[in-house]
């Protein structure tokens, strides 16, 4: 992209220098007008590519959301959501576990959990989650978390690979349960 773009400041330079040399001033107008919102264009990809690279190399911990999240305190047994509910908090295990019977995982203090449903198109729970102990969880809503996201890129790539990591542990986990299964004869 960023080659198009210097191609099309060229072609500008280009029908400028034509436009003057043989008095068509409709062409010369036309591209006085597009010349810098070219370069403004070009600049701001460039911006963005270097914003995406630093993005890239940042491998973002998720204690970074501790002072935007909410405390919430759940006791053993309870349910924090069931599958097919709607998605519209992302939860931090402070302490304590929490259990995923349909795919018999749990997390503990330090994760989250809840991400998938949050940017899944449905935006519905796609597991039910339980406290197997009492829990101290943190939990941040949706419009939050946008926010943060958009202004930290780093923070979006940071859950595009949580998400898919746990999407392919539970693609895995369920072909490894099928595989266990008799087939009926």
């Amino acid at each position: 992209m960023l080659s198009l773009r210097a191609v099309a400041i060229f072609s500008n330079l280009a029908f400028i220098s034509y436009g003057l040399g043989d008095g068509i001033y409709p062409v010369l107008i036309l591209h006085i007008i597009l010349l810098p919102l070219n370069v403004v264009l070009l600049f701001q990809m460039v911006r963005l590519l270097r914003k995406a690279m630093r993005a890239a190399a940042t491998d973002l911990s998720p204690n970074w959301l501790q002072p935007f999240m909410q405390p919430k305190h759940v006791k053993a047994g309870e349910t924090i959501f069931r599958k097919g509910d709607d998605a519209d908090l992302l939860y931090m295990v402070v302490s304590g576990e929490v259990r995923f019977p349909e795919i018999d995982r749990a997390v503990s203090a330090g994760e989250l959990f809840g991400e998938i449903g949050l940017f899944s198109l449905e935006r519905r729970r796609t597991q039910t989650a339980q406290a197997a102990t009492d829990v101290e969880l943190l939990w941040i809503s949706d419009g939050a978390l946008r926010k943060l996201c958009e202004r930290n890129p780093g923070l979006s790539l940071y859950f595009l690979r949580l998400t898919a990591t746990r999407m392919t542990e539970n693609a895995a986990r369920a072909v490894g349960v099928g595989a266990m299964t008799p087939s009926p004869a």
